[in-house]
């Protein structure tokens, strides 16, 4: 038993082993089921030395703490973290110079505000847009008690990740003032008579944990040297040497503030295709990808991890063989891409030749558009991947594919289609890649086609967008007032920027608060593009035009489990597909009310949300289904009043992988089933169990794991939540390693047919995946 306790001061006072259990009871406070005995062997077995410090003794109760996690007591998890709280309030109070008290852990919040404004931390809009008055009354609102919903992993997850620090990595900012900072960042241009009110109503939505910001949001809202705010950016690429370089330096640029990227490669010509008339001089796609992998890894977030790149392509090109072979392990290493990830761009014509065992064919789309002479009616050029199925079975898709099949003089390879899949699901079950999208389903139902084409996803799947390249017009010396300089002009196309939060359902739906909850969401996210910096010029120019968001969910298998309800069952999909239409209705409303106060996406004019199919499309005002939550009549209303006054946002609902933020939040990733009962989470020196979410004696029968469930229910899950997200789903497939062909096939057929608009990794126990942690919301 140690004698002596060193201060942060470097006073020494002697050891009191009475305080141990005063400090046990503090953090076993309202923990009935913990023992304290047990809890204190624990402690004093880790004291061995006669002189301790106070973190030593806090570390000793955290790491004994987590070695009582188990299955049948999980509550140790929330034990470890109030002990790591401890440690937390007690090194800002030291950093910041304040005392902290057990019933007042936190100091002046004005204090840290002006400080580290003065230290270039924090943004100098926090005290321009808010009086020392009004900053005082947010601080009195802060509530320390909201610090106790986190358990350990969430709690050590922000503050390792997300709190501020100083620039030698002093903690100095707390969990409380976090959330705080970013309501009143992301409120700092609401009118001044109503900006407090939002900052207050924001705090209340990430305080409860009702809610998350995505991980950009979360760790730089607020904060001077720190990247952008958006998550997910995709860029399509020219068929020209300016725009594939162009294109490079633009994610570089990009991932360089720590976004997620998706590539779309379809317009570039294949490999043996010509170049300036010189026959068979194309390397195609493959040493482009090779280039955007260099950039992956080289542009590391300030050597924090690789960029995180994910590129895609059109299974009718003719270099599809080689892209599917891309993240392999053998073969030829220069036709390898170990740092990007992959998609596959799939039209209904292809899933059907698959089905059938037909023939399928592929392409150069340089080759196609130059022979074919298809034209917009701006008399620009078309290639196969302009057009997409309107109807199901019959499109102009078709149309032009088999123009394309029976032209003479046009080169094309010809194949099994169900050889493709095979090196498709090969790829997949050895990588966990390529996603898959569902080119016609997602153009069919996307709101705004009259003002263009969505080609591919972003990194993770559930941003989908219209898309087009930009274009490099000219490039001229320009002098003026005895100063030369080189001027570039250039066409800017749709580059795809979406921002993300997401609703915590285990928390938000058994407290009732979703009405109130979505409307702040919406005007959060839709702040986001106002206050944004992003430097490449084309997103911040497309994200004006469209003003599109992404909010998304996370906990559904935690809140399945609190409701009792078992996945692999009809009562799922239905209770999944009248909560996601209840949260499209306050969705859509809540960007219409926008519009009413702020104005109208530019873009509105034309689109579907204008002329009513946004509604009819999806069943909503034609009689035809009566919704739980949200009735016919309602929907109607809604659609006239968004007929007459717009909406905010062009897109709106998208589901995020939420891998990092619904840690912190203590809950289920997105709409994944959970995949262990008890996890561990590997660190340096020791581990630490992760039990599900609010497992308990009836909970433990809900939580089927993944990798047990009968991945048909979770697609028919899926396919009852896309209909009410216009944009998608970061949809996992969690197989068996020694999964039939016959059966993964299945798999994927049903996901199509069911009208899913992609599938994210396909998961077994054999990969070890990356996630991605801009989409992390």
């Amino acid at each position: 038993m140690p004698s002596l306790v060193t201060k942060p001061n470097n006073r020494q006072l002697a050891f009191d082993n009475d305080r141990l259990g005063i400090y046990a009871d503090r953090i076993l406070d309202g923990l009935y089921t913990l023992s304290k005995e047990r809890l204190l062997r624990g402690v004093t077995a880790k004291l061995r030395h006669d002189v301790v410090t106070g973190e030593e003794i806090s570390s000793a109760f955290t790491m004994s703490a987590l070695e009582l996690v188990t299955k049948d007591e999980p509550d140790w998890k929330f034990a470890a973290a109030r002990a790591l709280l401890t440690t937390l309030y007690k090194k800002a109070a030291v950093n910041r110079r304040y005392k902290a008290y057990p019933e007042e852990p936190y100091g002046s919040f004005y204090h840290l505000i002006t400080e580290l404004v003065k230290a270039g931390i924090y943004r100098q809009e926090l005290l321009d847009c808010y009086t020392k008055e009004q900053i005082d009354e947010l601080g009195e609102l802060i509530d320390p008690t909201r610090d106790l919903l986190f358990d350990y992993i969430g709690l050590l997850t922000l503050a390792e990740r997300y709190l501020a620090t100083d620039f030698d990595g002093r903690t100095m900012e707390l969990p409380q003032e976090r959330y705080m900072v970013i309501a009143m960042y992301l409120m700092h241009q609401e009118p001044a008579d109503k900006r407090l009110d939002y900052v207050k109503e924001a705090y209340w939505a990430m305080s409860n944990i009702y809610m998350t910001a995505a991980t950009p949001t979360m760790s730089n809202a607020g904060k001077k040297v720190a990247g952008q705010l958006s998550s997910c950016f995709i860029d399509t690429v020219d068929d020209s040497l300016e725009g594939i370089f162009d294109s490079n330096t633009d994610v570089a640029r990009l991932s360089k503030m720590g976004g997620g990227i998706g590539v779309y490669l379809g317009k570039v010509r294949a490999r043996g295709s010509d170049i300036r008339g010189h026959k068979n001089t194309s390397s195609g796609v493959i040493p482009w990808i090779r280039q955007l992998n260099n950039t992956a890894v080289s542009v590391d977030q300030l050597g924090t991890r690789k960029g995180a790149i994910a590129v895609y392509l059109d299974v009718f090109h003719k270099d599809i063989l080689a892209f599917l072979d891309l993240k392999l392990n053998n073969g030829d290493e220069r036709m390898r891409a170990h740092d990007v990830f992959h998609g596959v761009c799939l039209p209904d014509l292809f899933m059907e030749a698959v089905e059938a065992r037909g023939e399928w064919n592929l392409f150069c789309p340089h080759e196609v558009k130059k022979t074919m002479g298809w034209k917009d009616e701006n008399g620009r050029p078309l290639g196969l991947e302009d057009f997409y199925d309107k109807e199901v079975g019959s499109g102009e898709f078709r149309e032009k594919y088999e123009e394309a099949v029976n032209h003479p003089t046009l080169s094309r390879i010809t194949m099994p289609a169900i050889d493709i899949m095979k090196r498709i699901m090969k790829s997949q079950l050895e990588t966990g890649t390529p996603y898959m999208f569902y080119r016609d389903t997602v153009n069919r139902a996307n709101p705004n086609r009259a003002h263009g084409m969505i080609y591919s996803s972003n990194l993770c799947t559930e941003i989908m967008q219209n898309q087009s390249p930009t274009v490099v017009e000219q490039e001229e010396l320009v002098t003026k007032d005895g100063q030369t300089r080189i001027v570039v002009s250039k066409i800017p196309g749709d580059f795809v920027v979406c921002n993300l939060n997401s609703i915590h359902l285990a928390r938000a739906i058994p407290a009732g608060v979703l009405d109130r909850l979505v409307p702040i969401q919406t005007r959060m996210l839709d702040n986001v593009i106002d206050i944004n910096n992003i430097e490449v010029l084309q997103a911040q120019y497309t994200n004006s035009q469209y003003r599109a968001i992404g909010l998304g969910t996370f906990g559904l298998h935690h809140l399945l489990a609190l409701e009792g309800i078992r996945w692999e069952s009809e009562e799922a999909v239905k209770y999944n597909d009248d909560l996601y239409e209840k949260i499209n209705y306050l969705l859509v409303k809540s960007s219409m009310e926008l519009a009413k106060e702020k104005g109208r996406y530019p873009k509105f004019a034309g689109s579907d949300w204008e002329n009513g199919n946004y509604f009819t499309y999806r069943n909503y005002t034609d009689g035809t289904r009566e919704g739980k939550f949200v009735t016919t009549e309602q929907w109607r209303e809604l659609a006239e009043e968004v007929s007459k006054n717009g909406v905010r946002n062009a897109w709106m609902f998208a589901i995020a992988p939420n891998g990092s933020t619904s840690i912190i939040a203590g809950s289920t990733a997105s709409i994944d089933p959970l995949y262990e009962l008890l996890s561990y989470e590997e660190k340096t020196t020791y581990k630490i169990a992760n039990p599900a979410p609010d497992l308990s004696e009836k909970t433990i029968w809900y939580y089927k794991t993944a990798f047990l469930i009968d991945q048909h229910w979770s697609i028919d899950m899926a396919g009852a939540r896309q209909r009410h997200v216009d944009q998608a789903q970061s949809f996992n497939l969690y197989v068996r390693p020694d999964i039939k062909a016959t059966e993964f096939l299945d798999l994927h057929l049903h996901a199509w047919k069911a009208g899913l608009k992609s599938t994210y990794y396909v998961r077994s126990r054999a990969l070890t995946i990356e996630e991605c942690e801009s989409c992390a919301s």
